[in-house]
């Protein structure tokens, strides 16, 4: 089945929630107005519906090959990213002054969406490649930057992230990988990465990779772990590619999904490049500082891996729609007909695509409020108002990422089901979804660590300061609706309200409890997360509804508008509720978590 880029309800929630044309405001994004947005949403949802969605079916099932450290992409797919990069899409954000478009994160956010639905293996090389040019942008000298960011943003040259190890699985405090400094100030890396994404390829000229590893006197544990930028191919003096580095793809993983995506083994100091035993690195920023420089592009990672959640979830939305007005099976339990319709006719098929796109709609719209505020923190001239948009956008992104992601295990699970039998069938392609859908809670931080980082750094750190600011701009929406004279925005102020009470409930839980019973507060750490993102959700969800009951009472886009205010019910009556449930387990329920001796497991 085709995809089409939801471009509409991007723009919606671009213009009425994330503030397009505020953004605008901001000195650098003067031309990256609402017309701007169209205009590049438009384009950008061509290019990836023609030339990006036809691989995705084809990936999955010729993912490419190795052979002796060699990785070929998936057929057709060096030709999609050599267009993608040609047309300029892999600089859309990034700074003017290095060679990109300089346009605001909401925008770019939109764009990538796109590219993520309509091949989500292939959008990761670009993805990935954008963290690592932040985190140089952020840490690395001038030289590094000009030596490097130019091709990495014109997609000349892909990034990676490197800091696993067999050993060490999340922990990076275990991370053995060395560094040993040479009399030129460059240093030998060895060692070996597992779980790199896109880590060897043939679609671009020259790979540069980002590894954590330590200096020989570094102390133990997360501080003494560094940053190193570590080439495929040694760049010389005048830009042009040298020498073949000391770094080895050792294998691509089978997996359960993004199949496509080569996932690798690098080895590092193997003798096996053209450069003599060990690999050259070039450090960025100062020794023992290489993890603060690489949550750099582990956050812009796992705002992106949130955007994954969604838009592999649309991709599954609309697959199961088209399914279900196709599927003649069964008479209509109301006898509206004599005979069999369309599945979509049946009240369980609508709940399940209600249920689909419901969250799909209010993840979409925390996102690229969050998108919003990242430009405001980083572009605002007031310092004030930014320092206040980056603490939001912090609080947010844990939300993005495990709220997106855990629901788009149950969203493109409901697509299977929607299909019935057919959907556990592969030739269908709904079976696809589900299994990319399923490393996103885990990769660039498991949903337990985005709760963690909530509960710790977002909620406990600064009193919930920022989450009673939330608390208290929901209160003032709930007044706005209850104000209103339609029975629906009634009706979401009240759900609305007791979905905000259960929230300040358990944030005061949690505020009371981190120290003195923290595995009470940890048990309950990721329900805190999926009833605040919920909430979150609900927050625009509710903003959406009066600008629409707005529009639908001026004439304005009747169908888009009275979908929106029945998709906007929909999420009032069916997930706003799930809200007591995780306030409940929360409060009462972290003794039964522990209570178990582990022998008896």
């Amino acid at each position: 089945m085709s995809y089409r880029a939801p471009v509409k309800d991007q723009l919606f929630c671009m213009k009425e929630l994330a503030g397009i044309d505020q953004v605008a405001q901001i000195p650098g994004f003067e031309e990256a107005g609402y017309e701007t947005a169209q205009a590049v949403l438009e384009e950008a949802a061509k290019f990836n519906e023609e030339v990006v969605a036809p691989l995705n079916w084809s990936g999955d099932q010729d993912h490419g090959s190795w052979d002796n450290g060699v990785v070929r992409a998936s057929p057709g797919f060096k030709e999609a990213y050599k267009a993608l990069t040609e047309a300029g899409w892999q600089g859309l954000q990034q700074p003017v002054e290095y060679g990109g478009q300089g346009l605001p994160k909401l925008i770019g956010a939109a764009c990538i969406e796109m590219t993520m639905s309509a091949n989500l293996a292939f959008s990761l090389c670009s993805i990935l490649t954008t963290g690592a040019t932040e985190a140089l942008l952020t840490a690395a000298s001038e030289e590094l930057k000009q030596r490097y960011i130019p091709k990495m943003i014109s997609g000349e040259w892909t990034g990676t992230m490197n800091l696993t190890e067999p050993q060490a699985g999340s922990d990076l405090a275990l991370v053995r990988s060395k560094a040993v400094k040479q009399a030129d100030g460059t240093y030998r890396i060895s060692g070996q990465k597992i779980f790199i994404t896109w880590g060897e390829h043939d679609m671009a000229d020259n790979l540069v990779h980002l590894v954590l590893a330590r200096t020989p006197d570094a102390p133990e544990g997360v501080k003494g772990i560094s940053l190193f930028v570590v080439p495929k191919f040694m760049v010389n003096e005048d830009g042009s590619l040298g020498k073949r580095n000391d770094v080895f793809c050792a294998s691509i993983e089978e997996k359960l999904g993004i199949k496509a995506s080569p996932t690798a083994v690098l080895v590092y100091g193997d003798d096996k490049g053209e450069v003599g035993p060990g690999a050259i690195g070039y450090l960025v920023g100062e020794e023992n500082r290489g993890l603060e420089y690489m949550f750099i592009m582990m956050n812009a990672a796992r705002y992106d891996v949130g955007m994954q959640g969604i838009a592999v979830s649309e991709r599954a939305y609309q697959h199961a729609v088209a399914y279900a007005k196709d599927r003649i099976q069964s008479r209509p339990v109301d006898g509206s007909a004599k005979e069999s319709v369309a599945i979509i006719h049946h009240p369980d098929v609508k709940r399940m695509l209600m249920t689909m796109r419901s969250l799909i709609e209010g993840e979409r719209a925390m996102a690229l409020v969050g998108a919003a505020a990242y430009d405001t923190a980083h572009h605002h001239p007031d310092a004030e108002v930014a320092k206040k948009a980056q603490a939001f956008y912090e609080f947010l992104v844990p939300l993005i990422k495990g709220y997106s992601t855990e629901n788009s295990v149950e969203v493109t699970s409901l697509g299977v089901q929607v299909h019935g039998g057919m959907g556990f069938i592969e030739e269908t392609g709904a079976a696809q979804y589900y299994r990319d859908s399923r490393i996103l809670p885990i990769y660039e931080g498991t949903t337990a660590i985005q709760a963690n980082d909530l509960v710790g750094r977002k909620t406990a750190r600064d009193g919930g300061a920022v989450a009673k600011a939330v608390a208290s701009q929901i209160a003032d929406l709930e007044a706005q609706l209850a104000a209103r004279s339609s029975a629906a925005c009634k009706t979401y102020a009240a759900q609305l309200k007791a979905g905000r009470e259960a929230f300040l409930e358990v944030v005061d839980f949690v505020l009371a409890n981190v120290k003195s019973n923290p595995n009470a507060v940890f048990a309950g750490s990721v329900p805190y997360l999926m009833l605040a993102a919920n909430l979150v959700c609900g927050w625009q969800m509710g903003r959406a509804l009066i600008v629409a009951e707005d529009k639908l009472a001026a004439g304005e886009d009747a169908d888009f508008m009275a979908a929106k205010i029945a998709t906007v019910r929909f999420y009032g009556d069916h997930i706003l509720p799930r809200v007591a449930s995780q306030r409940l387990s929360i409060l009462t329920g972290g003794e039964s978590v522990t209570a178990m001796a582990l022998d008896a497991f």
